[in-house]
């Protein structure tokens, strides 16, 4: 009796140990295919490219040299006043209704700097009223700005002009205006203002070029170039300062922003 019950007892000893060892097997074998897997899944997510970051713009230069300063999501990088800006299909957008009027001008500020020797490129829809593009201006309080702006009207009677607010029009429309450093002007014609306002496209997208060289500044819209200056005036003319969007006061409008990209060279004499 006592043999037949160890011996019942090896048996049983032994099976439960073939059990638990099949069980451990069976165990690691799913441990591994789970590390196998996971393996893969790591692999895969390393051999694919990360996601750019959509909180910032872009940071390296294209192969033409410019730099992306709008990352067309957000305001990243730009000041807004409160309630007016805010991005539509891409696009910096500010618009006015007879609901909501815009009783004062505001400008949304990039914050990336103060660009001296550069060329800006952006393309712009303005739909009513007026707006512009401020550059190598100054910041003023209660998000307004102080300098030159290469402007823009639904009329057309100002697209393509540089403005300033001190001096008001700088250079028209087909005009090459070079100022002294008295404030003297000399005016070159280099086209007809009807002619070259035909580059503009009303009610739709179009493309601004600013080109701004020590004292040398270029507006051209569609490729066209539409003024030039040569200001030395002294006292008034600006060599570096903030970027700017104008969001204009008066009759109901909307104007956006779009594909916002920034060369900025070597201001001359520095290093």
């Amino acid at each position: 009796m006592m043999r037949r019950t160890m011996r019942g007892t090896r048996a049983f000893t032994t099976a439960a140990a073939t059990k638990a060892a099949a069980t451990k097997a069976a165990a690691t074998k799913a441990a591994a295919v789970v590390l196998v897997a996971l393996a893969a899944v790591v692999g895969l997510a390393a051999a694919m490219p990360a996601d750019k970051p959509v909180d910032k713009p872009a940071t390296k230069p294209d192969a033409d040299g410019f730099v992306s300063i709008f990352n067309g999501r957000d305001l990243t990088g730009w000041d807004a006043k409160p309630g007016w800006w805010y991005v539509e299909d891409g696009a910096l957008t500010a618009q006015s209704t007879p609901d909501k009027p815009c009783k004062e001008c505001n400008y949304l500020i990039w914050t990336g700097g103060k660009p001296g020797d550069f060329e800006l490129r952006v393309r712009f829809k303005l739909v009513g009223g007026n707006s512009g593009i401020q550059f190598r201006s100054q910041r003023r309080p209660n998000w307004d700005t102080y300098g030159y702006q290469a402007d823009m009207d639904a009329p057309n009677q100002w697209t393509g002009a540089l403005y300033e607010h001190a001096r008001g029009k700088v250079s028209g429309v087909g005009e090459k205006t070079v100022i002294d450093a008295d404030g003297k002007k000399t005016i070159t014609a280099i086209g007809k203002p009807a002619e070259l306002i035909k580059a503009m496209k009303t009610n739709d997208w179009n493309e601004y070029r600013i080109i701004a060289k020590g004292p040398e500044i270029t507006l051209m819209i569609n490729n066209v170039v539409m003024c030039q200056a040569v200001d030395n005036q002294k006292d008034q003319a600006a060599r570096d300062g903030i970027i700017g969007l104008q969001m204009h006061p008066g009759e109901p409008m909307k104007v956006q922003f779009k594909d916002i990209r920034l060369k900025q060279e070597p201001v001359a004499g520095s290093r």
